[in-house]
């Protein structure tokens, strides 16, 4: 099975909003998030996908998503690159 971790960008909100995650279907869990059905901190905003990195198993990309949560660094990176 193939899992994503990714990256969204609040694009209704002039604050730098970001939201990271995991899932197996990208489309519907964006849908999801801009439908107000996604996580509690998406709710009431419009999002788009600013990163993605494919993974061949849940564990590793529970673990990568556990990082990339945590590294303030890399995502206001991945965030400048999307302006």
């Amino acid at each position: 099975m193939t899992y994503f971790v990714y990256m969204l960008k609040c694009v209704s909100s002039v604050k730098k909003r970001t939201y990271v995650g995991y899932t197996k279907d990208l489309d519907k869990r964006l849908e999801k998030h801009n439908n107000n059905k996604g996580a509690k901190y998406t709710k009431g905003n419009k999002w788009k996908i600013i990163y993605k990195k494919k993974f061949l198993s849940k564990n590793k990309a529970m673990s990568f998503e556990y990082i990339l949560k945590n590294n303030k660094k890399k995502r206001l990176q991945i965030f400048n690159k999307h302006k």
